[in-house]
């Protein structure tokens, strides 16, 4: 039996753009918009899961409440650590770890940005959480509300793209993308 998760990015967060990472800030009145918006036609979730940090987990209380749905937190599903970038815009790591951040951007497996989480770490951990899902709510549909970073990573395995491409996958604040889970664990990217 397979599970269906519907997965959407955050929207816009008051501090802007850059490797928000564990930073938990807030969304923009923009950011509520974008989420609103990606989810207004569709429907047919059994439940909603959600990283916990703030920028995913209001909006999902909100959703949950208006929809009648339960809510469960995933950690599991927390976007990538990203150590003393945290915060920063590649164009301030540009001026400041420009060596750095063109390894990161070359191959996010091979190079872990300073005090940050490995890549190899965050994959495994976020399919660990896959994985439970799939054991916990087999046949079901879910709406999982996440970072761009774990969207990447499950896109980029669904798409079958080499490890290197995991940042070359677009997963825009506010996007919307729909995954089927095999029993086996295998992903598949909806139309």
């Amino acid at each position: 039996m397979s599970l269906t998760l519907d997965l959407l990015r955050h929207g816009e967060t008051e501090r802007g753009g850059g490797l928000r990472g564990s930073l938990d800030d807030a969304l923009t009145a923009h950011g509520w918009q974008q989420m609103r918006h990606a989810v207004a036609a569709r429907g047919g979730w059994d439940r909603i899961i959600s990283s916990p940090l703030q920028r995913c987990r209001l909006f999902a209380e909100e959703l949950a409440a208006n929809r009648h749905l339960p809510l469960s937190l995933a950690p599991g599903l927390q976007e990538l650590h990203f150590g003393d970038w945290e915060g920063h815009s590649a164009a301030d790591l540009m001026l400041t770890d420009e060596r750095g951040l063109g390894l990161f951007w070359s191959d996010p497996y091979g190079f872990t940005p300073p005090n940050g989480e490995p890549v190899l770490d965050f994959s495994a951990r976020v399919l660990a959480a896959v994985q439970r899902l799939n054991l916990e709510y087999p046949g079901q549909r879910l709406l999982v509300v996440s970072h761009g970073g774990v969207m990447r990573l499950l896109l980029a395995r669904a798409r079958g793209l080499p490890r290197e491409q995991l940042l070359s996958v677009e997963a825009a604040n506010g996007s919307l993308f729909s995954l089927t889970v095999a029993a086996d664990g295998q992903l598949r990217e909806e139309g």
